[in-house]
Parts: structure tokens; C-alpha cells; sequence
């Protein structure tokens, strides 16, 4: 799952206590905020759980109100306090087609910050809807911060963290660190919804935005009116071991070197690097990264074949210059929610994220002992499970486990675009397809030379066309 849904953030980090941007009071009961009609009064007051407050224009957004949703830290209301979301809202709120929530991935990236280069990419459609960011929880101006988990792994899924980084932050978080699932997120979402007075919103995600989308559509069929899902992570979940990508990164290279008429055979060089230097995490985090930078690889498909060759200097100055450009601050996508997040959705060898820690390393061995070349193609058994997001949660501490959707059950029948480029290492096209099995109403566009977050990046147009389409039922 794509670290950030936009490109290569940057910065820095030890982890202190998201109670700081809590709020005293205890929050309301129930869901967390009281049922209300749709589109009418008895909304939450300013303030309460649910409601909107603090309107004023959006700093240099012209045609935007910012103000801040207030939700409960639980929303079963056994725990007390309160979190304020920014939220970003065009002001044409009595828009034809409603509201066009657009979520961006990590998770841990905030929404607000991109609103102005979401407007130029989605504008053919914004006469038509009212286009919403937000920041969720543990993100943006209420990040979740962990400095040295932070400092160790940027923007990075991949990059490994250690485990004295990973339990300094979940330490610091405390007890806390269990309402940061995305099921309390989906929750945080349909407050939002009443919030806005919306009876049904369009979502857009991308990369880890699909996947709230997702299960914002299974937890609330009735309040979806469409989804574009760009980058695709299924609604069962990312894999922990990312053996998708693994499987795909020989086709990715040799689709990259015949675009670029390269001569060598790139598939054969990773096997190789691969192989001499059991570097396999490495490269493949590069490589992840590096499709943000440029989908044709050209320099890691140069890299690869000297280290092959004999020189592994140019690839090992690629992977540490890779490294540096991820660093990120909290602000930007905080690694401290992006942890707490996935060890609570995961499934891992060990279980979920209630199982003890001590028996976590002993099932971690026995999987990678299970492991064939069919699961991980010119990897290792060493780089599917010694990656970044497998070890955070590996070392994270037992913390009880929010429940799932079952695996088998499918999206509500809705118009959904399911969109992804084919040279995608961080979200491979083969997940995409793996939802689409359980989409009733799937829309496949595949765009040919696009990696990551094709709406924003890809050159081409074809996805951007195609979401534009879509979105006014064309």
C-alpha cells in the first residue's frame, strides 16, 4: 500500500502522546453522535461530537470553508475525549451531484493539503460536486508523532524499522493506540456524512484511501452513491508479505525496459542482485519508491544490471539516495498512525494484533519456512517477511483487535471505477483484480506506462479522463 498517495513527502522523529490534541470532555454515547435527518436541523451542535465548528475560508483556497469535525476518540463511548478532523469543503454545497469525498493513502497522510492539486485534477467535474478533504485521525495538524519511527522509515512501507523505534512509539501512544483503526475512521466518516448533510457521497480514494472507501461502503451501503478506487488495495486487506509485488516486479521491469527499448534483461539482473548480495528488502523498497519518481525505472533498470555484473556501488548509492528523498515529517504522513493502523486491520502468521508478542517471532519463522519461489518469484523467503510494515507490527505491542468485514462479502451494488496503472509496485494491478471479484458493478481501466496514483501522476490522461467520465455517468 502506497506510504503516501501523492509522492515522496520527507522528515523526521520519538514518539509522544496524541493526547495533547484531545479534548477533556467525555464524548457522547452510542455511535457518537445522535441520528439526524439527512439534509436537515438536529445536526450535533458546534463543538459536540459530530458537529462542525470554527468555519472560515480555507487560507488561500479560494471558494473553500475549512473548519474542524469533532469526533470521539471512541466511538463506543467507554473511553473519554474528543479529536478535532480538519475538514476543507467547496462552497458550493447545493451541488447537482453532491458530495465528492476524495481520501488519500498512506494511511497517515492528511487530506487538507492537497485539496488544491485534487481541484485542478478533478475540476471538469466540480460544477457538478461539492469536492470534501479531511484530515483523519492520528494525521495533518493532529499526526500521530514518533520521532525515531519517523526518522527510520519517512515515507516508507518498506523500510525496517527497529524494534526499539517501534515499542518507543507504541508506548507512547498508550492504551490509546486501539482507536486508530480504520473502522474508527469509517466511523469518523459517517459523522462527517451528517455533518454535511449529505443523504449519499460520492468517495474517491487512492492507495490506502481505497481501502477506507471500501469499508466505508460496507459499513454504510445505503450512504454510497459511487466509488473511484485508484490504486488499489482489496477490501480483505493488504498482504503483509507482499508477495503481489514481489510476483510482479519481473513484469514491471520488463514492460519498463521495452518502453525504453533498454537492452538488458531486467529480470534476470534482480534475480540475480538478489541472489549475490541478499539485499531483496532493499531493492524492493527502491523499487516501490522509485515508480513514484519515474515508472520507466531507467536508473534502477541501469543499477540492477551493473550490480549483476559486478558493481553493486550505483544501485547501493540509488537505495540510500531512494531513502533520504522518502524522509517525511508526522505532518506529512505520520508512521506512528500508519503503524498503529495496519497492526489493527492486519492479518499476520501470528494472528492479529491481540496475539501475544512472545509466540509473534516463532510463527514469523515457521511462515517463511512455508514460503516456495511461487510466493515470493526472484525475492526471498527473507524479504517477504522482513519488511517494514511486517516487523512494525511484528514488534508491536498486543492490542485488542477491532473487528473486520468478512472476507467473501461484496461491495454494495454501485457504480465503481476500479482504476491502476500496470507498472504499480506499491499497489499491484493484481490486487485490483482481486476486488474486483467482490465488486458488483466493477469498472476496470488499466492505464499502460502508469505506476502509483494514477489521477494525480500518471502523464498520460487516460485515467484522469476516465475518472471524469465516470463521475458524471458517462
Amino acid at each position: 500500500m502506497a506510504a503516501a498517495a501523492f509522492g515522496a513527502l520527507l522528515l523526521s522523529g520519538t514518539c509522544t502522546s496524541a493526547a495533547q490534541d484531545r479534548q477533556a470532555a467525555a464524548p457522547t454515547g452510542g455511535s457518537g453522535g445522535p441520528p439526524s435527518a439527512e439534509g436537515s436541523g438536529g445536526l450535533p451542535a458546534a463543538g459536540e461530537s459530530g458537529g462542525l465548528s470554527g468555519a472560515v475560508a480555507c487560507p488561500g483556497l479560494d471558494g473553500f470553508t475549512c473548519a474542524t469535525l469533532t469526533v470521539p476518540l471512541d466511538h463506543s463511548g467507554r473511553a473519554p475525549g474528543r479529536l478535532g478532523l480538519k475538514v476543507a469543503m467547496a462552497d458550493n454545497a447545493k451541488a447537482p451531484r453532491g458530495v465528492l469525498l476524495f481520501l488519500t493513502g498512506g494511511p497517515g497522510q492528511p487530506g487538507v493539503p492537497y485539496v488544491a492539486r485534487l481541484r485542478q485534477k478533478l475540476a471538469p467535474v466540480l460544477k457538478d460536486y461539492r469536492l470534501v478533504m479531511v484530515d483523519q485521525r492520528g494525521t495533518g495538524g493532529g499526526a500521530l508523532q514518533c520521532p525515531d519511527l519517523q526518522r527510520q522509515m519517512g515515507s516508507s512501507d518498506l523500510t525496517p524499522p527497529t524494534e526499539q523505534a517501534v515499542t518507543d512509539c507504541a508506548t507512547a501512544l498508550g492504551p490509546d493506540r486501539r482507536y486508530y483503526g480504520t473502522n474508527d475512521t469509517v466511523a469518523d466518516l459517517e459523522l462527517l456524512r451528517r455533518a454535511l448533510g449529505a443523504r449519499k457521497m460520492t468517495l474517491d480514494g487512492v492507495s490506502y484511501g481505497t481501502y477506507t472507501a471500501e469499508r466505508y461502503a460496507l459499513a454504510h451501503p445505503g450512504h454510497v452513491a459511487r466509488l473511484v478506487l485508484d490504486s488499489v488495495v482489496p477490501q480483505t486487506g493488504y498482504d503483509p508479505m507482499d508477495r503481489a509485488a514481489l510476483r510482479a516486479a519481473p513484469r514491471v521491469l520488463t514492460q519498463a525496459c521495452e518502453a525504453i527499448a533498454c537492452t538488458t534483461d531486467p529480470a534476470a539482473d534482480l534475480a540475480e542482485v538478489v541472489d549475490t548480495y541478499d539485499n531483496g528488502v532493499d531493492v524492493l523498497d527502491a523499487l516501490t519508491t522509485w515508480g513514484f519518481v519515474d515508472p520507466d525505472y531507467r536508473a534502477m533498470i541501469e543499477a540492477l544490471h551493473e550490480a549483476a555484473n559486478g558493481d553493486p556501488a550505483p544501485l547501493r548509492r540509488l537505495i540510500t539516495g531512494t531513502r533520504q528523498g522518502s524522509a517525511a515529517t508526522a505532518e506529512e504522513l505520520s508512521q506512528g498512525l500508519h503503524a498503529a493502523t495496519l497492526c489493527l486491520d492486519g492479518r499476520y502468521p501470528w494472528g492479529r494484533s491481540d496475539a501475544p508478542v512472545a509466540g509473534r517471532a516463532d510463527a514469523l519463522a515457521k511462515a517463511a519456512a512455508r514460503l516456495t519461489p511461487a510466493d515470493y518469484g526472484p525475492f526471498d523467503a527473507a524479504t517477504a517477511t522482513g519488511n517494514g510494515s511486517m516487523l512494525s507490527c511484528l514488534y508491536w505491542p498486543s492490542t485488542p483487535a477491532p473487528p473486520l468485514p468478512s472476507a467473501h462479502r461484496r461491495l454494495p451494488a454501485v457504480p465503481v471505477l476500479l482504476l491502476g496503472g500496470d507498472r504499480d509496485l506499491s499497489t499491484p494491478v493484481e490486487w485490483l483484480y482481486d476486488q474486483k471479484r467482490l465488486t458488483p458493478r466493477a469498472r476496470v481501466v488499466v492505464v499502460p506506462g502508469a505506476a502509483h496514483s494514477v489521477q494525480s501522476r500518471a502523464t498520460s490522461d487516460v485515467g484522469r479522463e476516465a475518472v471524469h467520465d465516470f463521475l458524471l455517468g458517462r
